[in-house]
């Protein structure tokens, strides 16, 4: 495809996102959703299978558009599109959303996850239910979590083996305040960016590295320009889906149901094929030929004890309950 299709087909898009033109079918209501994955990822795929599973379970009354791969912009971009009613909804990072909803944050806390099903116990129980509060206050409906993972850092530099390999190193992290805390403490020097610069920053050594899930890794093709795997797990990390409120507060109490049921089929297959999909990830970047180098339990207690202050200075920020509240339901 030639650069003038590529922004032909784009500038498309955009007007059917932002309403400007025709529904794609007569009739039905049309909800767009955009979103930052590519398509091959497990939440790019699992959207489709809400978009099906909405048109079955509404009669044909809704059906969703979606607009994968940063069609529409990067994951802030998403964001804003959601808040300001352009777009239906997003299914993004939580981080992206951790400036207007500080309290996500809490789901931040470093080297605080031992498993993902720990993880979604939290996220499905009343933590996260509060957190569903906190956005409805800020226009958003939250419809599911998604699993994005558990965050493992990658380098250009050097083998990961012990606290001492993190310092200096010129890390890109998502725009979030407890994150980027957290590689200062282990002596990094972190760097907020969109996903959609991070490849060329890596490629011109603007960034010495990244963290990632193992899938983000595999998908956007980062081992072509990163030659250093660990197992850091430092984060684990969700997907959200939000809709604007008042966009799915105008639709009928049965077409809200049909979005939320449509919504919980697709959030159950996504958990499951991410799970699945998660050591695959991994195994196909050491067979392209990144070194892994697995962190010690040694070194996994330093980088512990080093970040040990980032929890203290975020109950501070967004109150000691929820904080204490998520690391004792973590520790039950």
């Amino acid at each position: 495809m030639t650069t003038t299709n590529r922004l032909a087909c784009r500038s498309a898009a955009l007007l059917l996102a932002l309403g400007l033109c025709t529904p794609l079918l007569a009739g039905a209501e049309t909800l767009r959703f955009s979103g930052n994955f590519p398509d091959d990822h497990s939440s790019s795929r699992a959207m489709e299978i809400f978009q099906d599973a909405l048109a079955e379970r509404s009669d044909g009354d809704l059906t969703a558009q979606l607009f994968p791969n940063m069609q529409l912009g990067g994951a802030s971009e998403n964001v804003d599109q959601v808040s300001t009613g352009s777009v239906a909804g997003t299914w993004v990072g939580i981080a992206y959303l951790s400036r207007t909803v500080p309290e996500l944050e809490a789901l931040s806390l470093p080297f605080a996850f031992a498993s993902r099903e720990d993880a979604f116990s939290l996220i499905d129980g009343e933590i996260g239910a509060l957190l569903d509060e906190k956005l409805a206050e800020k226009g958003f409906v939250a419809l599911g979590y998604m699993e994005l993972g558990f965050r493992h850092v990658t380098n250009s530099q050097r083998p990961i083996e012990t606290i001492e390999d993190f310092r200096g190193l010129k890390v890109r992290l998502q725009p979030n305040q407890t994150h980027l805390d957290t590689f200062r403490a282990i002596g990094a020097s972190p760097v907020s960016m969109d996903i959609n610069e991070v490849y060329g920053a890596l490629q011109q050594g603007v960034l010495d590295g990244q963290e990632n899930p193992y899938s983000i890794i595999s998908t956007r093709r980062l081992d072509e320009v990163q030659g250093h795997l660990s197992d850091t797990g430092h984060f684990y990390d969700f997907i959200v889906v939000l809709a604007n409120r008042n966009v799915f507060n105008r639709l009928s109490d049965e077409q809200q149901q049909a979005v939320r049921d449509a919504m919980a089929d697709a959030v159950a297959w996504q958990r499951q094929t991410a799970a699945e999909e998660d050591e695959t990830a991994r195994t196909t970047l050491i067979e392209r030929g990144m070194q892994f180098t697995p962190i010690s339990d040694e070194t996994r207690a330093a980088l512990r004890e080093a970040s040990r202050d980032v929890v203290d200075d975020l109950r501070n920020k967004i109150g000691t309950e929820i904080v204490d509240r998520v690391l004792e339901e973590l520790a039950s």
